[in-house]
């Protein structure tokens, strides 16, 4: 087994994880397991990722190892930045006191960790096990434990490099928009400290301070003064959606479902079903490139939306009927690993960890939440895990995902972005996606049937089926 890179963690002595360059699964080809006469059938396909109904102990597993890693790899320390020691005196602030983002620049902060805090609340939920939600009150603890020292910093020496400058000055959407529907999520699951001001500080930011269009639409002012990025469906919109379910406010949910039709009206392409990463005020025209993670982001954001939209608000139709515009364009680019590629509508872009998780997730959800039907979509999800799972190895690391992304102007910027297990926009939606999976399996709407040689999802009141003149 060749060993890729050894990572050593200074808040764990003496501790080495060695990264493999083996993924959990041997490269194929794989027979199907499920076909208990693989060996001597002579129809039976070999595939290149398992091509199997997995177990819901096998999808557990995944997650716990996932957790385990990001346990180690993601740390909850204040560090001083000069020197690199662990500050644990915190009577006086220090200029250079930072949060410390250990060996995989795994940031308490980062708008990712907001994806991997919603996965840790559900995996909790879904398998009964504590050890993830405790892994977001632990987080959630150091926010609120270290808030006071950094707050006292930033009156002595500014927020410029303050440790928790996104708490106490948010300039962003990134800074403040997943995190913000992480802790509310958490608050509501009575899950780690009561940070409620956090929440009312960046839940103002999204609604009221943030950069718009003239016409309402969340925006950014790169690369172009009026720009228009799909990730900021999922920096925004959920963070509104969840504002509007604490407070009862309508006015959140209207606002929420008014960025779904209007970052839809800009960057869906009806045509293809996908979504464009970025739309320029000054150049509506331009070409349109179709990164995965920009539709990965819009899916995750209305499956958010609809998951806390009441029943009775007036947009749900719409959202409900975009979304299933969106699954139906993504499905058909799944490849033949079960992943989907980097620029989803190019075929010779690599094969892409993190947009795969994201759509994997959004299908499988939308099949438990009965908004579309399971009997062609299950065995897409199903065979999106199974692709998702040769890419979490053997220490729990989400290996193959695309590295942060500007909106960009080219194809060949977003065909060489580098794919790192350092990217964690891997982690989080891997852990979603292996949750729907448990629900899928769980489901007590259809039947999994396993007839000739694939998979069929077949709702329970939808008639009975006959294989007869197979038999």
């Amino acid at each position: 087994m060749k060993i890729l890179q050894r990572f050593r963690f200074p808040a764990l002595a003496g501790f080495t994880l060695a990264v493999v360059a083996t993924p959990l699964f041997a490269e194929g080809p794989f027979r199907n397991r499920d076909n208990k006469n693989a060996a001597k059938d002579t129809a039976e396909a070999s595939y290149p990722v398992p091509y199997q109904l997995p177990t819901v102990a096998e999808v557990t597993e995944s997650l716990a190892r996932i957790r385990n890693y990001l346990d180690v790899a993601a740390p909850t320390r204040v560090i001083d930045s000069a020197t690199g020691k662990e500050i644990t005196d915190f009577s006086s602030p220090v200029a250079t006191a930072v949060l410390d983002r250990g060996e995989m620049e795994f940031g308490p902060l980062q708008y990712e960790m907001g994806v991997v805090h919603t996965a840790m609340l559900r995996a909790a939920a879904v398998t009964g096990d504590a050890k993830f939600s405790d892994y977001t009150k632990k987080h959630l603890q150091f926010i609120a434990d270290r808030l006071p020292y950094f707050q006292a910093a930033a009156k002595k020496f500014g927020a410029d490099r303050n440790g928790l400058r996104q708490v106490i000055e948010p300039r962003a959407l990134d800074d403040c928009g997943s995190m913000c529907a992480a802790l509310i999520r958490a608050r509501l699951a009575h899950v780690g400290p009561d940070l409620k001001p956090v929440i009312d500080n960046w839940s103002d930011w999204v609604a009221h301070k943030q950069f718009r269009l003239k016409d309402g639409t969340l925006a950014r002012q790169r690369p172009q003064a009026q720009s228009l990025w799909a990730d900021d469906a999922y920096m925004g919109i959920p963070a509104l959606a969840e504002a509007g379910r604490m407070t009862g406010d309508r006015a959140y949910f209207d606002d929420a479902v008014k960025q779904i039709e209007l970052m839809s009206a800009k960057l869906f392409n009806p045509q293809v079903g996908l979504y464009a990463h970025g739309w320029n005020a000054h150049h509506p025209d331009a070409p349109k490139f179709y990164w995965g993670r920009a539709t990965g982001w819009i899916v995750i954001a209305m499956c958010d939306v609809l998951d806390v939209l009441p029943k009775d608000h007036p947009g749900r139709e719409k959202v409900l009927a975009q979304l299933r515009a969106t699954l139906k364009g993504v499905a058909q680019y799944q490849s033949g690993s079960g992943l989907w590629h980097q620029m989803v509508d190019r075929n010779d872009s690599y094969l892409e960890t993190s947009a795969t998780a994201m759509f994997t997730y959004g299908i499988a959800h939308a099949v438990n939440e009965g908004w579309i039907n399971p009997t062609t979509y299950g065995s897409i999800a199903q065979a999106g895990w199974c692709g998702l799972a040769t890419k979490i190895n053997a220490q729990g690391q989400v290996e193959g995902s695309c590295v942060g992304t500007t909106f960009a102007g080219d194809q060949v910027y977003y065909y060489n972005r580098p794919a790192s297990p350092k990217a964690l926009h891997g982690y989080g939606t891997t852990m979603l996606a292996g949750i729907e999976m448990i629900r899928m399996l769980k489901n007590p709407a259809f039947i999994i049937d396993y007839k000739l040689r694939t998979y069929h999802y077949v709702p329970k009141d939808g008639g009975a089926t006959s294989y007869r003149e197979h038999m």
